[in-house]
């Protein structure tokens, strides 16, 4: 019969601390690798059974996801969020990594969906119409400001449209502001242009966000049923 072995991983930028258990709780080994592809592979090619892996999501979660997927029964990324029992005890890593297989080992931990990449592109192109968004307005906001410190009113959205530029700019007097002030002003328009140019884009942003919201609502309340 087939032996169970949970592995917990507690991943960093240089290196992955990793915790091996059996199905009763016995700690089989602990190890720390670099993280670089060959070397994790390396490492779950010299293990034998039914492999469990665990690790928090996170900017390595996805890159781990498809590396190991192929090379394991089962991965589940958990939500560090939802991971309170981790704080219990002395902080370390291979607390860490060995908590993480013991919470795998009973079912304890909450999962992160990963899984078609069809769904991976929306949910990536959502996050960057929302960050491109917010650093809109952050530059629009910086805009504005410049203009409001020397005391000039603007009203609405024409202190930043392309086609009123120079008449907003000769309202300057002072010439290292006005050599500052053309440079706030081309990056909303910059902005945009980065963000409507990309022509893989299946659909707007607004629909996706709404998509990935509902897809997230309906896999929730299957769930819970």
């Amino acid at each position: 019969m087939t032996s169970v072995k949970y592995i917990g991983m507690d991943v960093h930028k240089e290196t992955i601390s990793l915790a091996l258990m059996n199905s009763a709780g016995k700690l089989l080994m602990e190890s720390v690798i670099e993280t670089k592809a060959s070397t994790i592979l390396e490492f779950f090619a010299g293990l034998r059974g039914d492999l469990r892996v665990t690790f928090e999501e996170g900017t390595w979660a996805a890159w781990l996801y498809d590396l190991l997927q192929a090379h394991v029964t089962e991965i589940v990324v958990c939500n560090p969020r939802k991971n309170a029992l981790l704080k219990d005890g002395n902080k370390s890593d291979r607390v860490d990594a060995r908590k993480l297989a013991d919470l795998l080992r009973g079912n304890y931990l909450k999962p992160v969906y990963h899984g078609e990449h069809g769904l991976r592109m929306l949910k990536e192109l959502s996050r960057t119409h929302l960050t491109v968004s917010k650093d809109l307005v952050r530059v629009i906001n910086r805009l504005k400001a410049l203009y409001r410190s020397w005391g000039i009113a603007y009203a609405g959205k024409s202190v930043y449209i392309p086609s009123q530029r120079e008449a907003w700019l000769n309202k300057i007097k002072e010439a290292g502001v006005r050599r500052r002030a053309p440079q706030s002003r081309w990056q909303p328009e910059c902005r945009r242009k980065l963000f409507l140019s990309n022509s893989d884009m299946p659909a707007r942003p607004s629909r996706l966000t709404l998509m990935l919201t509902c897809f997230h609502t309906c896999r929730t309340r299957r769930s819970q049923e």
